[in-house]
């Protein structure tokens, strides 16, 4: 039998989508009582910078980042496979690079911070 990497892409991407449904309809919470001018004080510029440079806070911040890729990734390949676009091999080397490069992205800014 053939090996194939569709574990490995299902995995991320299962874990992708539940993190995305858990934390999406926050974040949108979140941003439209900040569009509104009111900004809670766990959303405090200092608050946010404390989390974001301590080491579990960058844990987290990377999962989010790179499993949301990694499902919008294959999302994206699977609506253009519906869509009629039948060249797979080039859709998911240019969908699953650019998850990669974010991925890499997300590592370098976190490390920065």
């Amino acid at each position: 039998m053939a090996k194939s990497n569709k574990p490995i892409v299902w995995g991320l991407f299962a874990a992708g989508g539940t993190l995305t449904a858990f934390f999406l309809p926050a974040l949108i919470v979140l941003t439209l009582l900040a569009a509104l001018g009111y900004v809670p004080d766990l959303l405090a510029y200092e608050n946010m910078r404390a989390f974001a440079e301590h080491w579990f806070g960058k844990l987290v911040l990377f999962v989010i980042v790179s499993l949301s890729l990694w499902h919008a990734a294959h999302r994206l390949r699977i609506t253009l496979h519906d869509f009629g676009f039948r060249s797979d091999t080039l859709i998911a080397s240019a969908v699953y690079l650019v998850a990669a490069l974010g991925t890499i992205a997300a590592i370098v800014y976190l490390l920065r911070i």
